[in-house]
């Protein structure tokens, strides 16, 4: 049996550290090295992990950083393994069959709204010939890419995320990872690439059925001709915009489908937790779609020159 009898102060530290430390044993005194323990004021101290300030917020960047790295990972997939063709088009026909006729009727009003309001300003400083040019620039612009945006998202976002995450809690989205198969590839890339198509061509669609509705009403309220309304279209719109209404329609198509593809990959704890993902789809597609406009519209103004009258 060993009994330490205490650290002999006489001796240094050696080269490797250690200390020698006198010993009784059984054979009679003895000299051990052990390690030399540093003071407690030198002693390496552990990072204390603390929570973040606005938790909420934290969360909300977390998310979406991950939903736009699993969208990049879908079509970098695409590129490796090739598109499924097949699911793509059944994709884009349902996208273009449950939002072409809702997104029409609520263009129509909403075209109509923009030519009263903007029609009553133009009318009270007698430019009320100027209301065409308004109408483009505010319908294809702004209405037309939003509009597209909150359809495909409400409409065609929602069953995607109730589609993948009713697979997902049914387990088959582990089967095909058994099996070999990229859920991304074989499940989100379609839908990514079909929101985005979709996206493109509907965003005509509600511009020109934006304009009919200002051009009725126009008419028939502020009492402008047809010939003087569209007589206007150039004066102030340009090419640039109709090209960056088509990149936010399209921008708008790929954050709706890749928010909805990812809360569905990731939903848990069986119907009522697809719900909740389909409800959080359809919100944070909204927040992340306006966000992206606002940062959009800014760019374009910095960069591109206006038309004046």
């Amino acid at each position: 049996m060993t009994e330490q009898l205490g650290r002999d102060r006489s001796v240094t530290g050696n080269a490797d550290d250690t200390a020698q430390v006198r010993v009784i044993t059984q054979d009679g005194p003895a000299t051990q090295k052990v390690p030399r323990v540093p003071p407690t004021s030198v002693m390496p101290r552990h990072r204390v992990s603390r929570p973040p300030v606005f938790p909420k917020i934290s969360w909300f960047l977390e998310e979406v950083g991950a939903m736009f790295a699993s969208g990049f990972e879908a079509i970098r997939l695409g590129f490796r393994l090739g598109v499924p063709v097949g699911e793509f088009l059944d994709q884009c026909w349902f996208l273009a069959k449950v939002t072409t006729l809702p997104l029409i009727l609520i263009s129509v009003p909403f075209g109509a709204v923009i030519a009263l309001e903007v029609g009553g300003l133009l009318q009270q400083i007698g430019a009320q010939s100027q209301l065409g040019a308004a109408m483009v620039l505010a319908v294809v612009r702004e209405q037309a890419p939003l509009a597209t945006a909150l359809l495909i998202a409400g409409a065609g976002g929602s069953a995607m995320c109730a589609d993948i995450g009713s697979r997902k809690i049914r387990d088959e989205i582990s089967a095909m990872e058994v099996m070999g198969v990229q859920p991304l590839q074989r499940l989100v890339l379609p839908r990514l690439l079909a929101c985005m198509l979709v996206a493109l061509l509907l965003d005509s669609i509600v511009s020109v059925a934006g304009i009919a509705g200002g051009l009725y009403f126009g008419t028939q309220s502020i009492h402008i001709t047809a010939s003087s309304f569209f007589a206007t279209f150039g004066e102030l719109s340009q090419l640039a915009d109709l090209a960056m209404a088509l990149l936010k329609a399209v921008v708008f198509g790929f954050i709706a489908a890749m928010v909805a593809c990812y809360k569905g990959m990731t939903a848990k704890g069986g119907p009522k937790g697809v719900g909740d993902a389909v409800n959080q789809a359809v919100v944070i597609t909204f927040m992340v779609s306006f966000f992206i406009n606002f940062v959009l519209t800014v760019i374009y103004f910095n960069f591109i020159p206006q038309r004046g009258i």
